[in-house]
């Protein structure tokens, strides 16, 4: 017999509904369907379930076929995970096919990429190395990467025509810097102080830096402000750099009597971080239309995914 003073409620006269009045939000038609051995990646896409991410997805192939289409920007921003997991080649050839238009990096992803640039090679032990200082103590980097620096046309551009020069023949194919130079495509790189290794080289030049990363800058708000109307921003693997300067571009581009409106932004990373959430996924579009989207996964599976994705829809269209 219990103690308290209280009595468990009486739930006799709880008021039911009927489960076919009641409906729901999943049903059976949206399930996924086993994949058809030899169907490809349109077959792929077609046995995803329409629920969530599986609808997400397709519509992020959907609003980058139809900005591919429209000769609407395409701008991919990027963390240096990703360069590190070897998607220079790939991104690359997104550019050719026209579904990267332009490129945005922290200095991390630029770094990387020109360390693969310089050596075919990046990414140091930092747990062997840190103890003694010699994390970031790269002879080249430190030494090209600085060098490279030219104010009158930005970190991106001065690092793709320093590798021009620098890189050799069999680690070219595989810079994005450098082969997005080559092909006139927009590759801006943002940089804050004391995050990257180059920055505590002697030979380090912060003003001529500075000036520099905000060139790159001012050249991130022109790309941007051509959003509208279906242009699409991708934020792969930064989850605080990237998506600072994506909405501070946006303002800069509004305020500037730039209409930036009815456009599409994805984040995508294996982890869903606060800035990206709201500064790529939900606030460019607040009063302004667009759709933003969130699609989690590892970037070694999910870039070549959407990849073989754009490439299949692209190729099916032009046999229509």
């Amino acid at each position: 017999m219990s103690d308290y003073s209280i009595q468990p409620m009486d739930l006799s006269g709880l008021q039911t509904v009927s489960l076919k009045d009641r409906g729901g939000k999943v049903k059976q038609a949206d399930f996924a369907r086993p994949f058809v051995p030899g169907s490809g990646i349109a077959g792929l896409l077609d046995s995803l379930p329409h629920i969530l991410a599986g609808d997400g997805f397709r519509a992020v192939v959907d609003a980058i076929g139809n900005a591919q289409a429209r000769r609407k920007p395409v701008i991919w921003g990027l963390g240096g995970h990703v360069i590190k997991c070897g998607m220079a080649p790939l991104l690359l050839d997104l550019m050719n096919r026209g579904f990267a238009t332009g490129f945005a990096m922290n200095g991390s992803a630029s770094i990387h990429d020109f360390e693969i640039g310089l050596c075919g090679s990046t990414s140091e032990d930092v747990e062997a190395v840190l103890p003694d200082g010699r994390f970031g103590s790269a002879e080249e980097t430190g030494r090209e990467w600085n060098k490279a620096i030219k104010v009158s046309c930005g970190v991106g551009e001065s690092l793709g025509q320093a590798l021009d020069a620098l890189a050799p023949p069999e680690h070219r194919d595989a810079s994005l810097l450098l082969q997005a130079w080559l092909a006139k495509t927009p590759a801006t790189v943002h940089v804050a102080f004391g995050t990257d290794t180059p920055h505590a080289n002697p030979r380090c030049d912060p003003a001529a830096l500075g000036a520099a990363t905000h060139h790159d800058f001012r050249l991130f708000c022109t790309m941007v402000s051509e959003l509208n109307d279906g242009g699409v921003y991708i934020n792969a693997g930064s989850a605080v750099v990237m998506p600072e300067v994506f909405l501070k571009a946006i303002s800069t581009a509004r305020n500037l009597g730039h209409t930036v409106r009815d456009f599409t932004t994805v984040n995508l990373d294996f982890l869903q971080h606060y800035r990206p959430k709201v500064n790529v996924v939900e606030r460019p579009h607040a009063q302004a239309g667009g759709k933003g989207y969130a699609l989690t996964g590892h970037h070694e599976i999910m870039i070549p995914l959407l990849a073989a994705a754009l490439i299949e829809s692209q190729i099916g269209n032009a046999a229509r």
